[in-house]
This record gives C-alpha cells, structure tokens and sequence, in this order.
C-alpha cells in the first residue's frame, strides 16, 4: 500500500493522488470520481471516465451525491439509512474507501451499493461507515450511483440500466486501483441491500462485468425485480408526459436535474400490469432494472456460476411499508387478498398456502408477509435456486429474524434492520429510540459482532460458516439472539411462488 505515514495518508490514483483521513487505525478516502460528472446529455450516457487531476486531490469531507428528493417514511425515522437528502454537485459518481491505516496489501475489498428504491440515498448515509470493516482487515468501498430518471427511465436513445452500468464502472475502478489503498484486486465482495441488491443481481447477470468480482451478497433484494421494455415505456411515457416533452433522450438531455426530481417523484401509481407480467415492485417505485429476461433465468443459464453468493431476506420484510404509514393494524381480508393479487397469478390459493401454514397469523402478518415475500423473498428464492444448480461456486441462504421493537413494537425484523449489523454500527445514537430503526430496547450484545464477522468471513474464503444452499435441502441460517440453521425453513410458502 503506497501510503505515507504522516498523519493524513495520500495515495496515488490512476486518476491522481488522494489525501485522506487517519483516525485511529483507519485511514477513510472520501468523495474519489471513479466516472465522470454526468452533465446535460451526459446524464443519459454509459459512464465515462473522469478526467486525471493534478496535484492532490482532498478526499477528507463527503462529497455530493445523486440528485433524489428527499424520503420520508412515515412515522419511523429512516433518515441514518436515506441520509440527508440530495447534497447539490456534479461531480457525485465516487466512491468512498475505508482501509486499515498501517498498510500492507493482499487484503479481501467489499464493495457496497446502497438501497432506496432506485430514487434515493447515498454515500453519506451514517448506516455506511466501513470503519468497523478496516478495523477487522478489510479494504470497504461504498459507491453513488445514479438515480431515478437519470439512472433508470429506459430512454429511447440512451443505454438502459444507466445506474447499473455506474456500479461495473466503480468495480472497473477498484480493480485498477484498489492494490494502492491495500486491497487485492482479486478479492472482490460485492454486496448490497435492497435496491442495491436487485442491482448486484443484475451485475451477476452482466456479461461487462464478468471478472470485476469473485463473491457477492444480496440483501433483501430480488432476481425477479426488474420491469421488462414494455412495462418501463410506460413509465417513460408518463414522465414525458409530465416533463411535457417528448419521450427521447435529446429532448431529457435539456431538462435540469430539479425538474427531473421532481417529475420522478409524481409518477407513483401507474398500472404496469401486462399480458405476461405482473409488477414486480407492486408499485411501491417505478423505477428498477429494466431486462427483458430476469437475473435469476440470467444466472440459471450460467452467468456469473463461478461467484460464490451469500443471499438472504428478512423475517417481517413488509413491516416496513405498513406500519409507520398507518396501514398495518388496520389490515383486512381484503388487503390480504389484493396484495396477493397484485403480485401472483392464482392469488386465492397464495392466500390459502399462507393461512395454512401461519394458522395464528393476523390479516396485519399475512399482508406484510405475502407483501415482503412478493416484493423479496420470492426472487431470492428463486436467484438462490438458480445458483446453487452450479457446482463451481457456492451459494448459501440467511433469514434476519430479530425483532426491532420500535413503533410499539410492531416494526420487527423488517426490512433494513439487518444493515446496522452488518456494518457493526448497531450502537449508533440515532438508531436506537421509540421511532427509530432498532427501538428502544438493546439488542443482543453479541449479534452485531457476529454478523458483521460472518460477512467478512464470507468475503475472505467464500464460506459464511454454515451449509451450503441447494434446492434439495435449502439449508438456511435463521440469525436471532441465537443462530440456527434450518432446511427450507419456508418450503410450502417458497413452494407457493414457483
């Protein structure tokens, strides 16, 4: 690792130097271009590279980041995991790197992309500090991407998946330039959550980055997420429509990132049901991949069988789009019935598979957990499934099943929760409260530690600790207070999706 030891370390880019942060035993390089500042037409281009600087180039405070309006969720403060809004600048496609202060080389790179629905968040999220992974040895990148109308409207004339081809951009970066800050460029874990998630599924079903990375994780995410052409022209048909311009990328090109903000932000609600498909986000976001085959068939049929991959969702997913708007405790048969036919073709016997095998289950739990299912678990079963058909590489299977009692204890092991210990951050301030991400209430002293050290573990030697998954057994470890593996822990619900 080319770093000095005075007390800020600089290290040398393809690009040009970076001065950095010591605090500790960590050196932490904030606001480093991996792409160039995607500018007026730019914003609808595959990512190009950033122009080399001289001298050297400050990288100790957060820099800007994608342009989104800001999320709010309800009753429940989410904004450790959205961050703080849209920080005004082009220059936003960088990344940040946390590495151990002391040097030496050789070490296991994570690359994290954050969710958001496609429309928001961030590197500057204080969920993503990775000064717990530097500590425990590991090289961390988190990484922007772009957003919304410029990184995922499918424009007729612009490359689809804009903010996809931003991430293969940032892992292009890491290998050419990780070795310098320490890291083996042929040790790459990517992960992701949510959004970010659906995007490393996506990643694992592109042929350009074939090479860039060796393992992967996928949090709450789906390989069934993505819209295919004819459901995103319609969501570009009513953006046009909004922006009153033309549904081309030469009349996008003219519009400001405010206009186009905000454009994005009134496009909730359109029917994209079809023929074949239903919606796969059941329209919590227009916005995701747009492919007209899914990851998980992508991945079925070979692409990227040589990445090891640890996939897993959350207990009570759904929680989190009920309960802090209002919309869990109030729930009805009917509720349960519609979500189960917005997101299944035979919804009445998804229904029925559900209440027979949670016979206590309230309208509230079966709700949140076709919801949860529909929305994560489903294409993750299904990627898992896909993956561990081939034998080079394996796949193992995880369930975060600790509850959060925050809202009253009703939020549970919903979705997001799992994030603060993986990154070991679960002592944060603002995280803990009666309206916060984990309550008020402690969580078990060790399950943080644990975690965060069983991703690391995946990420040196490509197993987690436990057994593989397979479509046979589908071992899976349920992570509570205590750890547990169980075999296809929800086979007659998994069953049900198939």
């Amino acid at each position: 690792m080319t770093v000095n030891h005075h007390p800020d370390p600089i290290v040398t880019t393809a690009q040009g130097a970076v001065r950095g942060l010591r605090r500790g035993d960590t050196a932490t390089f904030l606001n480093i271009p991996y792409a160039a500042p995607p500018r007026g037409a730019g914003r609808f281009a595959p990512p190009q590279p950033h122009e080399p600087w001289d001298g050297v180039r400050d990288a100790t405070v957060p820099g800007p980041n994608a342009p989104q309006s800001e999320r709010k969720l309800g009753s429940v403060d989410m904004s450790p995991y959205f961050g703080t809004g849209w920080s005004r600048g082009e220059d936003y496609l960088t990344v940040n790197v946390w590495t151990p202060a002391a040097g030496g080389g050789d070490l296991p790179v994570m690359v994290f992309v954050h969710g958001g629905g496609f429309v928001a968040g961030s590197t500057r999220s204080a969920m993503y500090d990775g000064s717990a992974f530097a500590r425990d040895g590991v090289v961390l990148v988190t990484l922007n991407y772009r957003l919304g109308i410029a990184g995922f409207l499918d424009i007729p004339g612009a490359p689809a998946n804009r903010g996809l081809l931003d991430v293969v951009a940032a892992l292009r970066w890491v290998r050419e330039n990780i070795a310098a800050f320490g890291g083996d460029p042929h040790n790459v874990t990517l992960f992701g959550q949510s959004a970010g998630a659906t995007i490393v599924g996506g990643v694992l079903a592109t042929t350009e980055a074939t090479g860039l990375f060796r393992r992967a994780i996928v949090q709450s995410g789906s390989g069934l997420g993505a819209f295919t052409t004819e459901q995103a022209a319609r969501v570009t048909k009513a953006a046009a429509e909004t922006l009153g311009i033309e549904p081309h990328v030469d009349a996008f090109a003219d519009i400001s990132d405010d206009r186009l903000v905000e454009a994005a932000s009134r496009l909730a609600g359109i029917d994209l049901q079809t023929e074949s498909h239903s919606d796969p986000l059941i329209g919590l976001s227009p916005f995701s991949l747009v492919l007209d085959t899914q990851p998980a068939e992508s991945v079925a049929a070979g692409l990227s069988s040589d990445i090891d991959l640890l996939i897993g969702t959350n207990a009570e997913e759904g929680n989190l789009y009920l309960v802090p708007v209002g919309k869990y405790s109030t729930s009805t048969a009917a509720d349960v019935d519609d979500v189960a036919a917005r997101s299944h073709p035979d919804p009445a016997r998804l229904v029925e598979t559900y209440r027979k095998s949670r016979p206590e289950a309230s309208f509230a739990e079966l709700r949140s957990a076709i919801m949860g299912d529909a929305l994560f678990g489903a294409g993750s079963w299904v990627l898992a499934g896909a993956h561990a058909v081939h034998p080079e590489s394996a796949t193992y299977a995880y369930e975060f099943a600790w509850r959060s009692h925050s809202l009253d204890g009703e939020l549970g092991a919903t979705h997001a929760v799992e994030l603060p210990f993986v990154f070991d951050l679960a002592h944060l301030p603002q995280l803990h409260g009666p309206a916060a991400l984990l309550g008020p209430d402690k969580p078990p002293a060790d399950l943080a530690a644990r975690m965060h050290e069983t991703w690391i573990r995946f990420a040196r030697t490509g197993d987690p600790g436990w057994d593989p998954y397979d479509d046979e057994r589908g071992a899976t470890m349920r992570i509570d207070a205590e750890w547990t593996q169980v075999d296809d822990p929800r086979g007659q619900e998994r069953q049900a999706w198939s």
